[in-house]
């Protein structure tokens, strides 16, 4: 019996786009989490490792979407591999299905440790940045567009123009004119 290839994407913030995780895969199922990877109480990785079953294949984009703690990516891998589901990592190129070799299980270990270590970073940094807005030392980035340049970009991507085009015209990246369309829909 060949089983389900499953897929498991996760974003830090809703904002973030996980489209292009695992863009171009073919999947059975995908599931979805919008939520930090300090730990694994996420409702969709929940929902996956009920679902996952002998045979199946479960396809990651990089082992920092499963988890960023080195215990909870090693666990997860594990108990995943005893229910017999194969586990692919995109981006490292592993591949784990319980019988792995004595170098596939150190790569996971080193990249898991080093998923857990940007983490702390990434923690850490947040922390100094509260610190510096209760001082008041810390604004935030400028914004790259004035108001009126934001809003004729907002009036132009309803005209249909697409936003690449606006991109190059604004000389701002893609993902920065999306946040700006995204901004006006919130407001």
């Amino acid at each position: 019996m060949v089983g389900q290839r499953i897929g498991y994407v996760r974003v830090s913030t809703l904002d973030q786009n996980e489209k292009r995780q695992l863009e171009g895969q073919v999947l059975d199922r995908l599931f979805t989490d919008k939520a930090s990877g300090r730990d694994t109480a996420r409702p969709q990785l929940a929902e996956m490792l009920r679902f996952a079953r002998d045979g199946d294949t479960l396809v990651v984009h990089s082992m920092d979407r499963l988890a960023r703690n080195l215990d909870d990516l090693r666990a997860l891998v594990q108990d995943l591999t005893r229910k017999g589901v194969r586990v692919e990592f995109l981006k490292e190129s592993l591949v784990f299905t319980g019988e792995d070799s004595p170098m596939a299980n150190l790569m996971l270990s080193v990249m898991g440790a080093f998923a857990e270590f940007e983490r702390s970073l990434i923690r850490e940094r947040q922390e100094g940045i509260a610190l510096a807005k209760q001082r008041g030392a810390y604004k935030g980035r400028k914004k790259t567009l004035t108001p009126d340049r934001a809003a004729e970009l907002i009036s132009r991507a309803g005209s249909g123009v697409p936003k690449s085009v606006l991109a190059r015209d604004y000389g701002i990246s893609r993902e920065t004119a999306y946040q700006y369309l995204r901004h006006a829909t919130l407001a």
